[in-house]
């Protein structure tokens, strides 16, 4: 059995509603960017759309993600964390309502562009609340549930819209908020908001409920109490903050993270599979493999939740990595072959093959973990506004490596293109290896303290002030 026994512990209870509730979100999420496969070409009979507009059904969403990405970061400070998730539940139901109730395209795109918003706040919004509010040995599988739900709600998407058209399956996404509304409204503010806010008392009664009524809190609460001290005692404005020495490792590092993420290539090889089967000359039925695809996307996922807490975030990014490197240099050497004219037929099996060890080697790695540390690695008193910037370059890149795979593929064939991410696959495995800090069974004070420099420098302005005082 893969998954450890604290799935079965009351102690944990809380925290797996906690991190349930969150996920419920994330479903939302996969069902929005899964929607539009399935309904785009019923919704051109109806609504009778051009090319343009076609286009723009599916690319308004990740074009207004970076907008709630980058306003999610003040939102979650000023309002909180839970208030700032559960909020978008509301923006979701009216989002998914107008797409239902459409009669023209304008409406469409309303619909699209709101439910987008939400979408970019709350991809930055669960990695931070469940950061902040799961102990250290759970953190890594309970912090998975979100991609997992994800890939679940593509999937539910796309098994719901074969049998309703594209309103009716709107219909359907507009119910999904209500139940994640609800569950929202049975967990707690995070500990880490409420101390950051000088709401002690409060803290204290969010962490008891999530850690469970007769674990004793008192060790937690004085080191949340003194890492705020500490940061405030620092002081500078958010903007200095973000920029100072202090906490610029931790910044670079998700902003590392989240590059590679993006320029593996990954969004180019799920949105246009169909594409790289044809131009590779595989064997297999195209509509098969991107099925297939489909399928390991979503098991992998569960695979990781499954290995991260016993193996840590730094060993499955080096196979991530790894695995990435190997299957773009052989499918990149495959279609060079093709072009050069060698009889390749005897291996047409392997795009398939190496594909399907990309996307594994992808959802184990560089594609959940990246959000998962986004919550652990960067420090308390830049945590909302280092995830809005984190999550703003992580819809940049997609948004570019998306739209320039077509122009890059003209311009230096496809084997170049896909030597080009196995090239920067192997420049993020060096970037791992070098900067990124193993966060397994660490607490988020232990993570700061390591990556900030520690209690010394605070000591050390302590010390300072102390002898300015005293002359």
């Amino acid at each position: 059995m893969f998954f450890k026994p604290f799935l079965l512990s009351k102690r944990y209870a809380n925290c797996i509603l906690a991190a349930f509730a969150v996920s419920m979100g994330s479903l939302i999420v996969g069902f929005s960017s899964g929607y539009t496969s399935p309904a785009i070409t019923n919704m051109n009979y109806t609504l009778h759309m051009d090319t343009e507009e076609i286009s723009w059904v599916g690319g308004l969403m990740p074009l207004a993600a970076l907008v709630g990405g980058l306003s999610g970061g003040p939102l979650i400070e000023y309002l909180g964390r839970r208030i700032a998730i559960s909020g978008t539940a509301i923006p979701f139901f009216v989002g998914w309502m107008l797409i239902a109730n459409a009669y023209n395209v304008p409406m469409v795109f309303a619909g699209r562009a709101l439910c987008g918003v939400c979408v970019g706040v709350v991809s930055l919004a669960f990695p931070v609340y469940l950061g902040e509010t799961l102990q250290p040995e759970v953190r890594g599988a309970l912090g998975l549930l979100p991609t997992a739900f994800g890939n679940t709600g593509i999937l539910l998407a796309y098994f719901v819209g074969s049998h309703l058209d594209w309103s009716q399956l709107a219909f359907f996404g507009a119910a999904l908020p209500v139940p994640f509304f609800l569950l929202m409204l049975l967990t707690p503010e995070t500990p880490y908001w409420y101390v950051s806010k000088g709401r002690v008392e409060d803290a204290r009664k969010s962490l008891q409920w999530l850690r469970g009524k007769n674990v004793n809190v008192d060790k937690e609460m004085r080191d949340l109490t003194r890492l705020q001290a500490d940061s405030n005692l620092l002081g500078g404005n958010v903007i200095g903050q973000l920029f100072s020495r202090r906490n610029m490792p931790a910044l670079l590092i998700a902003l590392g993270l989240m590059i590679f993420q993006q320029f593996s290539g990954i969004n180019a090889v799920i949105f246009y599979a169909q594409s790289i089967f044809q131009m590779s000359g595989s064997s297999i039925d195209t509509n098969l493999s991107s099925i297939i695809i489909g399928l390991v996307n979503f098991v992998s996922t569960f695979i990781a939740t499954a290995l991260i807490d016993r193996l840590g975030r730094k060993i499955l990014l080096y196979i991530s990595s790894t695995s990435m490197i190997i299957t773009l240099m052989a499918l990149g050497a495959y279609c060079y072959l093709k072009i050069a004219k060698v009889d390749v037929s005897a291996y047409g099996w392997l795009p398939l093959g190496c594909l399907v060890i990309y996307v594994l080697g992808f959802s184990v790695g560089f594609g959940p973990i990246p959000w998962l540390m986004l919550g652990e690695i960067l420090p308390a008193k830049i945590r909302g506004s280092a995830a809005a910037m984190a999550t703003g370059l992580n819809w940049t890149c997609a948004f570019i490596v998306t739209k320039t795979f077509h122009t890059l593929s003209n311009a230096i064939q496809m084997h170049g293109t896909l030597w080009l991410f196995g090239v920067i696959c192997l420049a993020g495995l060096f970037f791992v290896i070098f900067f990124v800090p193993e966060t397994r069974g660490k607490t988020l004070e232990e993570i700061e303290l390591k990556l900030t420099g520690g209690s010394r420098r605070v000591r050390n302005i302590k010390s300072s002030k102390t002898a300015q005082n005293g002359c």
